[in-house]
C-alpha cells in the first residue's frame, strides 16, 4: 500500500435515478425508483428521497411499491445512462491512463500514475475539481473517496455520499476502520457477516483481534487470510486499466410464466439477436453459446455448445441456442431466459456452414425489423407492430405540444408530461390515445445544454437511444424494459 492517498474512487450518486431527476424537473426532490415495473421486477436504483422509505437497489419492485406507493416508478433508459457514463469516464481518463471502470457509474483511478496527485493536498484538489467538472458536464453529482488503496478509497466514497469528498490520510486507516461493522469490508456479505456475528465478531477491530488463525478456522484458508489482511488495512491490488470481458449475455424475466413451447422458442431467438447486437457493438465474437433457463420452480438450467471457431453471425447463434433449447424440459413453465456468448475473440472465423446459415437468417434482421417484432407480438397474444406501448419515463414528442416523457399508460391511453431538462418549472400533463399519430418515441435531450464551442454540454446524451425505437413502434422496446427484472439492477 502506498504512502499517499492517490487512489481515487468515484461513485455517481443514485445514478439512474439522478439522471431521471435531472431530465424531468417535476421529479426533482421527489422519490424516484428505476427498475423493472412488472410483478417480478426489481429496483435498479432509488433516489435518496425514496431511500428514506427503506427502498434500495435489488429490492423486489412489489415490496418497493408497498414502502413508497407515491414514488415515481420508471423503466430504465440505458442509452442515456451509457452516454453520460462515457462522458464521466472521459474526464477520469484525463487524470490518468490507469482508470478501472467497475460499472457505468463507478471507477477507480490511479492519480499517481498520471502525475495528477502525489500527496494529501494535491489529491484533495484533484478530487474537488473532478466533482466540479462532472457537474458542469452532466449536471449530476458524484462522491469521491481518496486513499492509499482501492479498498479504502471505496470505503471513503461511501462515507462521502451523497455529493461529497472524503480523504483518508495514510496512518489513520486502522483507527478509522476499527469501529466499523464487519460488513464494511469487501466480500463480507450477509452470510459471512452472520457467521462472524455468531462467533462474537461484530467490528473490523474484532476481526483483527481474533487473529488470522481463528479467521481461517471460521471461514477457510483463502477467505480467512484475505479478511484478516483487510482488517489490518492491507490492500495491494493495483488499478487495472483494462478488464477483460469474459462473456456477453442478455436475459429477460417474464411477468407471467411462459408455457407455450413456440413462444419460448421465439423468445430465445429474440434474445440471441440481442446478444449478437451487443457482441458486435463491442467488436467481439465468441465460440461458446450458452442458454440459461429458469423454470417455474426457480430451478435454473444452463446448457452450452462450443463451435469450431468464433462467430458473430446472428443465424449461427440463433441455431445453436435453438439446439440447446431442445434439451431442456419447459413444460412446467419458464420465468427467465438468457442467451450468452463466451470464449471471446476480436475476430471471426468464416466457414461455409456459417455462411449458409447467414443466408437463411437474412429474413430475420438482427437490428429488430418489423417481421421479428410481429412474430414476438403474435406469440404474446398482442395485436402486432401496429399496437404501440409506451414505457414509463421514456421520451416522446407530440406534434403540437413538443418534447415530454411518459408518466404512464393503460386502457388504450398514454399520459405524458411535457417538460425538458431545461424547464424552469414542472410541465403540463396531457393524455392521448396510444395510437395518436401526433405522438412518437424520440431520443433523450441533453441534461446540460451545449455551450458555444461545444464545451460543457451533455454531448452524448442527445445521441442516445430512444424509448421504443426511432420509429415510435414500442412493441420490441417494451420487452427491453423487462430486462431489469432479470439483471438485478445497477
Amino acid at each position: 500500500m502506498r504512502n499517499a492517498p492517490t487512489i481515487l474512487h468515484l461513485d455517481m450518486d443514485a445514478f439512474y435515478a439522478s439522471v431521471e431527476q435531472a431530465s424531468k424537473p417535476s421529479l426533482r426532490g421527489k422519490a424516484v425508483i428505476v427498475g423493472g415495473l412488472g410483478p417480478r421486477g426489481v429496483v435498479a436504483t432509488a433516489s435518496y428521497e425514496a431511500r428514506v422509505f427503506g427502498v434500495h437497489s435489488a429490492m423486489p419492485m412489489a415490496q418497493a411499491r408497498r414502502l413508497a406507493p407515491n414514488a415515481a416508478y420508471l423503466v430504465p433508459r440505458f442509452g442515456i445512462y451509457r452516454d453520460i457514463s462515457e462522458q464521466v469516464m472521459a474526464l477520469l481518463r484525463e487524470l490518468s491512463p490507469l482508470v478501472e471502470p467497475l460499472s457505468l457509474d463507478e471507477a477507480f483511478v490511479d492519480l499517481e500514475a498520471g502525475g495528477a496527485a502525489w500527496d494529501d493536498s494535491s489529491a484533495r484538489l484533484v478530487g474537488a475539481k473532478l466533482r466540479g467538472d462532472i457537474r458542469a458536464a452532466t449536471g449530476l453529482a458524484g462522491s469521491v473517496g481518496l486513499a492509499a488503496s482501492k479498498m479504502l478509497a471505496k470505503i471513503a466514497s461511501e462515507q462521502a455520499k451523497p455529493d461529497g469528498l472524503v480523504l483518508i490520510e495514510p496512518g489513520t486507516e486502522r483507527a478509522m476502520l476499527g469501529p466499523m461493522s464487519v460488513r464494511t469490508l469487501p466480500g463480507v456479505g450477509p452470510a459471512t457477516g452472520d457467521h462472524l456475528r455468531r462467533a462474537g465478531i461484530h467490528t473490523v477491530e474484532e476481526i483483527a483481534e481474533a487473529g488470522e488463525d481463528e479467521l481461517v478456522r471460521l471461514l477457510g484458508k483463502a477467505h480467512g487470510h484475505a479478511l484478516y489482511a483487510m482488517a489490518l488495512a492491507h490492500d495491494e491490488r493495483p488499478v487495472v486499466a483494462e478488464r477483460e470481458t469474459k462473456s456477453v449475455s442478455v436475459e429477460d424475466t417474464y411477468d407471467v410464466d411462459i408455457h407455450d413451447r413456440v413462444r419460448v422458442g421465439l423468445e430465445v431467438q429474440r434474445l440471441a439477436d440481442r446478444c449478437v447486437r451487443r457482441l458486435r457493438g463491442a467488436g467481439l465474437s465468441g465460440r461458446t453459446i450458452v442458454l440459461k433457463v429458469r423454470r417455474y420452480d426457480f430451478s435454473t438450467l444452463t446448457r452450452s455448445e462450443t463451435l469450431r471457431g468464433p462467430t458473430d453471425d446472428p443465424a449461427v447463434v440463433r441455431e445453436a441456442a435453438a439446439r440447446l433449447l431442445e434439451s431442456v424440459d419447459t413444460t412446467g413453465g419458464v420465468r427467465l431466459l438468457g442467451v450468452g456468448v463466451s470464449g471471446l475473440a476480436d475476430y471471426t472465423q468464416e466457414d461455409l456452414f456459417a455462411q449458409a446459415a447467414g443466408e437463411l437468417g437474412e429474413q430475420q434482421p438482427v437490428e429488430g425489423g418489423a417481421d421479428g417484432a410481429e412474430a414476438v407480438a403474435v406469440a404474446r397474444g398482442e395485436e402486432g407492430p401496429s399496437e404501440r406501448r409506451w414505457l414509463a419515463g421514456h421520451d416522446v414528442r407530440h406534434a403540437e405540444y413538443g418534447h415530454g416523457w411518459v408518466q404512464g399508460s393503460g386502457l388504450g391511453r398514454v399520459t405524458v408530461r411535457f417538460e425538458t431538462p431545461g424547464s424552469t418549472e414542472p410541465g403540463r400533463v396531457r393524455t392521448f390515445r396510444v395510437e395518436d399519430p401526433g405522438l412518437e418515441a424520440v431520443e433523450p435531450l441533453p441534461l446540460v445544454e451545449e455551450r458555444p464551442g461545444g464545451g460543457g454540454g451533455s454531448r452524448g446524451a442527445a445521441g442516445s437511444r430512444g424509448a421504443a425505437g426511432s420509429g415510435g413502434s414500442a412493441t420490441s422496446g417494451a420487452s427491453e424494459g423487462a430486462v431489469v427484472g432479470g439483471v438485478g439492477g445497477v
